[in-house]
């Protein structure tokens, strides 16, 4: 038996070392191949910043508001749509809308009030507008609907709800409007997983009066397994490549500003791509992603790209709201 001990030591010791060599080789193949042809098409777009065919650094609405985690759209007359928040003097986030004629400059329309924030705004097929944010305090989902642009741009919703906290009793947020359909409208978000960490939420709201969410654990995976140990948050849809395709933050540790990071998610096949984005300067920590197709100012079909990028790890004169845009 002691004669047959260094043998079998080698044994196992071979058996490890390949089995490391193959996992490490797995992995490698599984982040070489993008998860889909969408995710693909928004890395080739949107990683490369220089290459952009307009962008602003540190975007600012006319009355020098900054204009963080701005998300945008257009209108039906091709008037440039931004939703965004600003923490004011009184210690709150406000969060409004304001428009543009050529995606660099904007004149703010419109307050939603203190303790808005995480702004997000679809069409509804119809001709007007929902609106989704998280309110504070008792940090939750707030839904409401406007019958057409002068109706959002003056802030008189004909329609409210304001959804209870089903998923965590501590905050439930981020909301990304994904879908209206009818009278339906289908959202995501987070919810403070513990009271804890911020976790993915899908959530559905009916006729204005029925709501159901329901943890993502399928796209909190996806991130999980690229590290992030922190938050899970904004996330934004958009199709590409004829694939659905979600760009959404991750958080590789808790409390680190510098650590937030964006990734490509393949609703489809439940995997995602990390993104590395180029800037001018060279910053390293993006949030509140957002993308959506639009008319760009020279009358072409472009992706627009918004990113926040916390000054921890933004280079000089980038901290703040980057828009730019790729023409397709």
């Amino acid at each position: 038996m002691t004669a047959r001990q260094p043998r079998t030591a080698l044994l196992v010791a071979a058996v490890l070392v390949l089995a490391a060599a193959l996992l490490v080789s797995g992995r490698t193949r599984a982040d070489a191949v993008p998860a889909s042809a969408g995710t693909a098409r928004l890395a080739a777009l949107a990683e490369d910043v220089t290459a952009a065919d307009g962008h602003r650094y540190d975007a600012r609405d006319h009355t020098g508001r900054t204009m963080d985690a701005a998300q945008l759209a257009q209108a039906g007359d091709g008037t440039y749509l931004a939703v965004y928040h600003t923490l004011l003097d009184d210690g709150r986030f406000h969060a409004a809308v304001a428009t543009s004629t050529d995606l660099l400059h904007w004149q703010r329309r419109h307050d939603f009030g203190p303790g808005t924030h995480q702004a997000s705004l679809a069409h509804d097929g119809r001709g007007g507008y929902v609106l989704a944010y998280e309110k504070d305090p008792r940090n939750h989902i707030a839904v409401r609907a406007y019958a057409g642009l002068r109706a959002l741009l003056h802030g008189r919703a004909h329609r409210a709800y304001d959804a209870p906290r089903t998923l965590s009793r501590c905050a439930e947020g981020t909301p990304a409007v994904t879908a209206v359909r009818g009278d339906t409208i289908e959202l995501t978000g987070h919810y403070r997983a513990g009271c804890d960490t911020d976790r993915q939420l899908r959530a559905t709201l009916t006729g204005f009066r029925t709501w159901h969410a329901e943890p993502d654990r399928r796209l909190d995976w996806a991130l999980t397994a690229w590290g992030n140990g922190g938050n899970l948050g904004d996330r934004a849809p958009v199709e590409l490549a004829g694939r659905r395709v979600l760009l959404v933050e991750g958080q590789g540790r808790r409390e680190d500003f510098g650590s937030w990071r964006v990734y490509a998610y393949d609703p489809a096949g439940g995997r995602a791509d990390r993104l590395a984005p180029r800037t001018h300067g060279g910053s390293r920590a993006f949030a509140n992603p957002s993308a959506t197709l639009l008319t760009d100012p020279r009358g072409r079909p472009a992706l627009l790209v918004s990113l926040f990028l916390p000054r921890e790890g933004a280079a000089p004169g980038e901290s703040g709201q980057l828009i730019y845009w790729r023409e397709l």
